[in-house]
């Protein structure tokens, strides 16, 4: 099984980054993993932890709501857009199927969205321009002035 991580930076892109992922849950964390190790040379200002853990979180949403009749993968990129951090997930599934639910306390799933809805500055989801789906989450500040 082969993943792939695109760290090129060319000084006209604001994309600092991107990975794809085979749809399967060893890819929840390698995709926390290779965040945090390629965002680290761009010595953000914001919580490394806090957009793990939202990549995290929307890894696993495209991974469980992603479907296709191929073979698919999940695609993460990342973004600098003047101070802020823009993460996008992309994945095959139907944008129409992204909700923030209200899990009760004893819902075993479901808090995902919640927490990126709690922690991210904004967020969104629509069709993606890969096909499919994009969530995405912007943190505002991610780096000095």
């Amino acid at each position: 099984m082969t993943y792939r991580i695109d760290s090129y930076h060319g000084a006209d892109s604001p994309r600092l980054g991107a990975m794809t992922l085979h749809p399967t849950p060893e890819s929840v964390s390698l995709a926390r993993r290779w965040f945090r190790k390629f965002i680290a040379p761009f010595d953000p200002a914001c919580s490394v932890d806090d957009c793990a853990l939202m990549i995290s979180e929307l890894v696993t949403n495209a991974i469980v709501y992603g479907r296709a009749d191929d073979p698919w993968v999940v695609r993460v990129e990342w973004f600098r857009e003047g101070t802020s951090l823009r993460v996008e997930v992309h994945n095959p599934g139907f944008p129409a199927n992204v909700q923030l639910r209200r899990p009760d306390a004893s819902d075993a799933h479901g808090r995902g969205l919640l927490l990126v809805d709690y922690i991210a500055d904004s967020w969104h989801s629509g069709p993606s321009r890969l096909g499919g789906t994009v969530v995405s989450f912007v943190v505002a500040d991610a780096w000095k002035v």
